[in-house]
């Protein structure tokens, strides 16, 4: 079933973020951790979901990746550890 998220991912070392959106959280994430995909992820080996949020409509989705993506690397920090203060790997509850 589609429905917008953003979602962030990490390494294994939780050293570099990305921040992304999909309509298809479950497949986006299994692209990034089967290195499907070449970029950025691929790159720097970020393959662990750690945070993740629901939308209406790909609009909202877009816009708050926006907004993440101009964040400090603090605030996004803190936006994870609110959910995930242990930065878990969220995609096995998937």
């Amino acid at each position: 079933m589609k429905q917008p998220h953003i979602y962030i991912m990490t390494n294994v070392k939780n050293t570099t973020l990305y921040i992304g959106v999909t309509s298809q959280l479950a497949q986006r994430v299994y692209q990034h951790k089967s290195k499907l995909t070449l970029g950025f992820t691929h790159k720097y080996n970020l393959n662990k979901l750690v945070y993740f949020e629901s939308f209406e409509t790909m609009y909202d989705a877009i816009t708050r990746e926006k907004q993440l993506k101009n964040w400090r690397r603090a605030w996004k920090k803190n936006l994870i550890e609110q959910i995930n203060p242990n930065w878990q790997d969220l995609s096995k509850d998937l």
